[in-house]
């Protein structure tokens, strides 16, 4: 027979916490969204370096006041194809969001036959 039940609450393991979601600053991205970064963002993305960046994370490292770090995908606008996995820093005032895009479906032509 098991523990009695007065003692099963001091052999069982504590009850994890609810994760609470973490509220993000104004004007920071949130996971999905799709993020161009240009000059205004950062210098490194200046010119024709500007960049496509679908969101996946947020960092919480300490940063200076202003700049986040974004993890996420470069996105080749033209297709909508993820071209590498980027993890950029980046003033929070210079990002371009555009929030949860709608998803481009792309045609397949069928082929009868084999």
């Amino acid at each position: 027979m098991g523990p009695r039940p007065e003692r099963r609450s001091q052999l069982s393991p504590p009850a994890s916490a609810p994760r609470r979601s973490r509220s993000l600053p104004p004007g920071v991205p949130a996971p999905g969204d799709l993020v161009l970064l240009d000059r205004r963002a950062s210098v490194q993305f200046g010119g024709d370096r500007a960049l496509w960046l679908r969101v996946s994370a947020i960092s919480d490292r300490p940063t200076y006041d202003g700049w986040v770090w974004l993890t996420g995908y470069a996105i080749n606008p033209a297709t909508g194809e993820a071209l590498a996995r980027r993890e950029v820093f980046a003033q929070i005032a210079g990002l371009q969001i555009i929030p949860n895009p709608p998803t481009t479906v792309r045609r397949t032509t069928r082929r009868r036959g084999v």
